[in-house]
């Protein structure tokens, strides 16, 4: 998992996947859902991420984390 923040455009990606996106859809105004060519998610893209999320913590709890 990958979280990539641009703040030239104020928006944060978090990829779950290598895999390539098909097919998009927006869940929410400013927040959309990717999906592979099987249906499964792949990412998940916030614009105007400032102002939905908190990007001053990143908190996890119970992950079996390994750093890449």
């Amino acid at each position: 998992m990958k979280f990539s923040y641009y703040p030239e455009t104020d928006s944060l990606y978090i990829s779950l996947s290598d895999k390539t996106s098909t097919d998009s859809q927006e869940i929410v105004s400013d927040i959309v859902l990717d999906f592979d060519r099987e249906g499964k998610l792949v990412r998940i893209d916030i614009d105007r991420a400032s102002k939905i999320v908190d990007l001053t913590c990143l908190e996890t709890e119970s992950l079996p984390l390994k750093f890449c």
